[in-house]
């Protein structure tokens, strides 16, 4: 079965889930479902499960907004006409998080890398899709979306995390106070909730204790474009990815899935750089292609 890059990265994240809440009183209430082209899955403690009922439907409403195997997706549509008028509030609110990122990772993490990745997939020449990388041509103006006529845009390094956090807002909204929501990335409210770290080569190298944060791991090396690139792309090149993968521990689902993207093609000087001016972000966990593990907190 051919698996698209965010089932992929979905496969490895569920696969982290090893261990959950201890002493709760009541069982607990879940959901499970599919959102983003992945499994996901929201395990509620302590209240009935009314609160979950909604989950399909707002799932249902942002993949509407970020996909890119729907044609009539927001995103579709800004990367067909190049411009969208009255874009919802999310997805405005998405585009303003992805420069924030970029920013912050001094341009490690770029949405605008899918023409590269549809040329890498269809083995074409690149040499225009590189050309056409560049956030800073990406433009919001109040609901308005423009991006360059040679550009597309992926959100698949953020999209999840977004949808994650979405949820985790709409529990806590509803009355939750303990509760973990996995939708290609974790984050939890109340806990604390054991879940384990796993490298696809590298196999289970450590566990986390998450309460009230979120948690994401990106793994260049379960997918490639072709025989040698990787699908997480590099937007100052084509160099191999310097991590079999990061996890990221942060306040926000978002922050920790565009954070984990990006620093795989980071150094540890970039990466310490980074955690310094994110003060939401509580640390990295790299795993080398040798299989060594190291721990970076600002």
């Amino acid at each position: 079965m051919r698996l698209n890059r965010r089932r992929f990265l979905s496969i490895t994240a569920a696969a982290t889930a090893l261990g959950t809440v201890g002493h709760t009183r009541g069982a607990p209430a879940s959901w499970r479902g599919r959102a983003l082209g992945a499994e996901a899955e929201v395990t509620l403690y302590g209240m009935e499960g009314g609160a979950l009922r909604d989950i399909p439907n707002l799932l249902a409403d942002i993949e509407k907004l970020f996909s890119l195997h729907d044609d009539t997706s927001t995103l579709a549509r800004l990367n067909t006409a190049k411009t969208v008028h009255h874009a919802p509030e999310d997805f405005t609110d998405l585009i303003s998080l992805c420069h924030e990122m970029h920013g912050v990772t001094s341009g490690h993490f770029d949405p605008t890398v899918q023409p590269l990745w549809l040329a890498l997939a269809a083995g074409t020449d690149t040499h225009a899709a590189r050309a056409a990388i560049g956030m800073h041509r990406v433009h919001r103006r109040a609901a308005s979306v423009s991006i360059g006529d040679d550009q597309a845009l992926t959100l698949n390094g953020i999209a999840q995390g977004y949808a994650t956090d979405r949820v985790t807002e709409h529990l806590r909204a509803a009355g939750a106070a303990q509760v973990l929501i996995n939708i290609g990335e974790f984050r939890s409210l109340g806990g604390p909730f054991r879940l384990g770290l796993s490298d696809p080569v590298l196999g289970l190298h450590g566990w986390r204790s998450l309460n009230g944060a979120a948690l994401a791991t990106s793994s260049p090396a379960v997918m490639n474009i072709g025989p040698e690139q990787s699908h997480i792309l590099d937007p100052f090149g084509l160099s191999p990815a310097r991590w079999s993968s990061v996890t990221v521990e942060a306040a926000t689902a978002a922050v920790a899935d565009a954070l984990s993207t990006a620093m795989c093609h980071m150094t540890v000087d970039e990466i310490d750089a980074t955690l310094a001016r994110r003060p939401d972000v509580a640390r990295a966990i790299l795993v080398s292609h040798a299989g060594e593990v190291a721990q970076r907190q600002a």
